[in-house]
């Protein structure tokens, strides 16, 4: 561990900083992690585009297909790749408490930066605000590495502002991947001031909220490695641009990334989201390959709309 339990906070407020992304595992055929695929990725993300930090076996990595072995070979891999070069932030989440617990230790143990915990499903709890307090502060009481929550429609409920300001009082909660409605976002920043850091994934909101919330955290899914290559990083060059202060310039340049997006939004099918990030991986020169149940796969001609809206979209190669 590079700081203490409690000096936590303000370790995160001084190196959780700038564009994390969250990273999509690459599959070999035969459905095995491809972990020379993803050290490739790592070096491309981190060495060519820049990327400050990055998010390990969350959803987009589909970690709920994976085996507790698989996923702390997965933190481990990340760990020795960013190898202080970048940040890491290692989903621990799963329903069953223990196995939050043995992922979080081993995440500790294998030199991880922090974790990120996802709001647990509550079957039947109306009344929320004290389970997750106390499930929270629980892990915050075992745990010495920075934690931060994570809310989002998935798990059935979105936590209020209110709850996870209560929660950021405890002294390892570092930051918040806040999948919500930006007024429930920009009323959580006014509520815990500098104590957390406040996120959200949506990449097209990054520049709003950098000019007026203050933000300094993109944390994070994956436009940072699909909307750049190394000969055309945008996404950097306008947060770059914004942290300067000179927000009529980074907005032109994030404009310009617009025919990207609409390419994406245009060619995603709706069913198929780690799928659809993968072959547009693969596209751009990373490595993708199939995904495991419950995810489907794309189709023949799924990917060939894909590759012409690709082709279309403007990004420089």
């Amino acid at each position: 561990m590079k700081y203490s339990r409690l000096d936590a906070k303000d370790h995160a407020r001084a190196h959780m900083r700038g564009i994390w992304a969250a990273a999509l595992n690459p599959f070999r055929d035969d459905l095995s992690l491809d972990e020379a695929g993803l050290r490739a990725n790592i070096r491309h993300w981190i060495d060519d585009l820049g990327i400050a930090g990055l998010f390990i076996a969350g959803k987009q990595g589909e970690f709920f297909s994976m085996s507790l072995a698989e996923r702390k070979r997965n933190f481990e891999i990340a760990v020795e790749e960013c190898d202080g070069k970048a940040g890491t932030i290692m989903s621990v989440s799963d329903q069953n408490y223990d196995t939050v617990l043995e992922l979080a230790r081993h995440a500790q143990d294998c030199g991880a930066d922090y974790i990120v915990v996802h709001a647990p499903v509550l079957s039947f709890v109306h009344d929320r605000g004290e389970v997750l307090y106390q499930y929270y502060k629980g892990l915050c009481d075992r745990l010495d590495i920075g934690i931060a929550m994570w809310s989002h429609p998935d798990s059935g409920y979105l936590m209020t502002p209110q709850e996870c300001a209560r929660i950021a009082e405890l002294p390892n909660i570092v930051a918040i991947k806040y999948s919500v409605p930006r007024p429930m976002y920009v009323e959580l920043t006014r509520l815990v001031g500098d104590k957390i850091q406040v996120s959200t994934a949506s990449e097209e909101e990054w520049l709003d909220n950098i000019e007026e919330l203050g933000w300094r955290l993109y944390l994070c899914s994956s436009p940072p490695y699909q909307l750049q290559t190394a000969n055309d990083r945008r996404m950097d060059a306008y947060t770059r641009l914004a942290f300067e202060g000179k927000f009529a310039e980074a907005r032109k340049v994030r404009d310009s990334l617009e025919p990207v997006r609409e390419a994406m939004r245009r060619s995603r099918p709706d069913d198929k989201p780690q799928a659809f990030g993968k072959y547009w991986q693969e596209l751009l020169g990373q490595v993708g390959g199939p995904v495991r149940r419950p995810m489907l796969d794309l189709t023949d001609a799924e990917r060939a709309t894909i590759r012409a809206a690709f082709e279309g979209c403007g990004l420089k190669r």
